[in-house]
């Protein structure tokens, strides 16, 4: 499995087409408590760019856009009760979505951990 991030901060864990998708612990650091999730729901068209997810906190409302273009498989419906999730586990258990992807070679223009975390030191 391998991890990517954006500029944006969303994270993509891909195995095989197989894209989980979630946004990084700087960003929900940045963002505070969170207090609302909306997440895709499956079947949804996304292309890479698009605005994917809605995460409200208590100091703004944030787009959370698709890493890479696909159909999404699974959203993760704990969200919806308890979107706290993302603040203790922003990178595990707070994921947004699964996807399949349409063209794995999109995740060649993202990051990858080590080129994030310099990215994220100059901020």
């Amino acid at each position: 499995m391998s991890r990517y991030f954006t500029e944006d901060h969303e994270w993509i864990d891909v195995d095989g087409d197989i894209g989980t998708v979630g946004i990084s612990d700087y960003a929900q650091g940045q963002l505070g408590d969170i207090v609302f999730v909306d997440v895709p729901e499956e079947g949804k068209e996304l292309t890479k760019g698009d605005e994917a997810a809605v995460v409200e906190s208590v100091k703004a409302a944030s787009d959370v856009y698709a890493p890479a273009t696909g159909t999404v498989l699974e959203s993760n419906d704990d969200l919806a009760d308890t979107p706290g999730l993302v603040n203790e586990d922003p990178e595990g258990d707070g994921w947004f979505y699964k996807i399949t992807l349409s063209d794995p070679s999109e995740l060649e223009s993202l990051m990858d951990e080590t080129a994030y975390a310099a990215f994220v030191a100059k901020l």
